[in-house]
């Protein structure tokens, strides 16, 4: 069993990305399943879930984001957290970004630099998850991509995510199955 200080990060993992929704990933559903079996495991120091709501005063690009996507971002359902995570919710916090990088928030980058490694899981793989990842190595902090606990918009572009970060492993990532995870 894992015996390190890991801290098991949770992006975005909101009903939007669930089958059927309009930004539906490939497995959200199977991905939320796997992150309650790490939860459930207790095998993680620590345990943070993030979510992304729309900039209430965006700026450049965001002023555009708003605007193209206003029924999803005034959708409260939309951007709940998907039921399957929602108990651990009263164990773990959530912290509310309006940008991609989940290291933006102060609280998870605080978090994440006391890790001796971060475990990477949730949504968008080629979106929100890759930028996370990048800020989190260029805060210098190691990383573990789970490939089956993170979900892209297609399996094309979850490969060619895994493509791009293989190129940095195994000098500043990991990348493994949850079960593998659970394993070392």
């Amino acid at each position: 069993m894992n015996t390190t200080n890991d801290l098991l990060l949770v992006i975005d993992m909101q009903n939007i990305y669930t089958t059927g929704q309009k930004w539906a990933c490939l497995d959200t559903e199977g991905v939320a399943s796997r992150i309650m079996q790490l939860i459930q495991a207790d095998v993680c120091s620590d345990v943070i879930f993030t979510r992304f709501l729309a900039p209430s005063n965006p700026t450049g690009v965001w002023k555009d984001y708003n605007r193209t996507y206003e029924d999803i971002n005034k959708d409260v359902w939309s951007n709940e957290m998907v039921p399957q995570l929602r108990p651990a919710l009263d164990k773990y916090p959530l912290y509310t970004k309006s940008v991609y990088s989940s290291l933006a928030i102060p609280e998870v980058l605080t978090s994440a630099k006391k890790a001796d490694r971060v475990i990477v899981t949730g949504v968008v793989a080629e979106c929100c998850v890759l930028s996370t990842v990048f800020a989190l190595i260029d805060a210098g902090i190691y990383t573990i991509y789970l490939t089956d606990g993170v979900s892209g918009l297609d399996r094309e572009k979850e490969a060619a995510t895994e493509l791009t970060l293989s190129g940095l492993s195994p000098l500043h990532l990991s990348m493994m199955t949850v079960q593998e995870y659970l394993k070392s």
